[in-house]
């Protein structure tokens, strides 16, 4: 079971991370098998796209989103804590709200995440 304190150290880093736009941060959190599911990859990466796999593939697509929004900003809205899984609820810079789930796998890096928009 993760704990409350992990999942809010979690978010902390993680938001810090993309509001610093700092790629290497932003997939230190994340397993080399991750597997990222969002409908905003098919917009990006120009395809039909709706996963991303593994961390190589990740940085490559959010290096990319990263250079279309210069403007990036998340702010945090709540975080849930689920036994294996986070999910963190936020407003982006386009004051979108959005559902980010996080799963853990035992080495305490994310394996799996699903990116859901209102």
């Amino acid at each position: 079971m993760l704990s409350r304190a992990f999942a809010e150290g979690f978010a902390r880093d993680w938001l810090a991370a993309w509001n610093d736009r700092d790629i290497d941060r932003i997939l230190s959190h994340y397993s080399e098998e991750i597997i990222f599911h969002s409908p905003r990859i098919a917009r990006v990466m120009g395809n039909e796209a709706m996963s991303i796999f593994g961390k190589k593939t990740l940085r490559d697509y959010w290096t990319k989103a990263l250079g279309l929004a210069p403007q990036l900003f998340f702010e945090l809205d709540d975080i849930l804590v689920g036994s294996d899984a986070i999910t963190i609820l936020y407003t982006n810079h386009r004051e979108e709200m959005v559902a980010e789930t996080f799963v853990f796998g035992p080495e305490g890096k994310v394996v799996r995440s699903i990116a859901a928009y209102r």
